[in-house]
């Protein structure tokens, strides 16, 4: 009987520092720690002489593309610990001018169309949001804290009961870095 492996590695450069315990890898770099849990799969995982390797013995189909998810994941801490990841969100206003406030955890938007009670959207923690004239620039080591704050902010300014052809006013992703 043959055994069939399915593998795939990943590379860790110097200057950043993976650990590795019981599935939980935590990736360290000059940007700042990003940690994951990949207990759901039921994985062979190792980290040696800098390279993260994922195998799995006689795999079915779920357990071959969950090889290649994981060692995406990881290549992404590397990514985010090292670069960062930056979202830019352009501000659109034809009607009203909106005014915007990072308060902790929360962006709040002011005069969004008009309206007398302000708007809010959650910053998830370990992302920095910046306004910058008429962009918000989010920015973090965590691709998907970034991603979903992101989406918060465009979220939170969507339009209902309106015509969505003529009130365009939002905020709106534009770049991802």
């Amino acid at each position: 009987m043959t055994v069939e492996i399915v593998e795939n590695t990943v590379e860790i450069p110097e200057d950043v520092n993976l650990t590795l315990q019981d599935n939980k890898v935590a990736v360290t770099g000059p940007n700042g720690k990003v940690e994951r849990d990949f207990g759901h799969a039921k994985l062979n995982i190792s980290y040696t002489n800098n390279m993260f390797r994922v195998w799995a013995e006689n795999p079915r189909k779920k357990e071959v593309s969950l090889v290649n998810t994981l060692t995406s994941h990881v290549g992404n801490m590397i990514k985010g610990v090292t670069d960062g990841f930056t979202y830019y969100l352009k501000i659109v206003f034809i009607h009203f001018p909106m005014n915007f406030q990072v308060q902790g955890n929360k962006l709040i938007i002011n005069n969004f169309i008009g309206e007398q009670a302000p708007r809010t959207a959650k910053i998830i923690p370990g992302v920095d949001v910046r306004v910058d004239g008429d962009d918000i620039i989010v920015s973090g080591p965590d691709i998907e804290a970034v991603g979903q704050t992101a989406a918060n902010i465009q979220q939170s300014t969507h339009i209902r009961n309106k015509d969505l052809r003529k009130f365009l006013d939002g905020i709106y992703v534009y770049k991802k870095e």
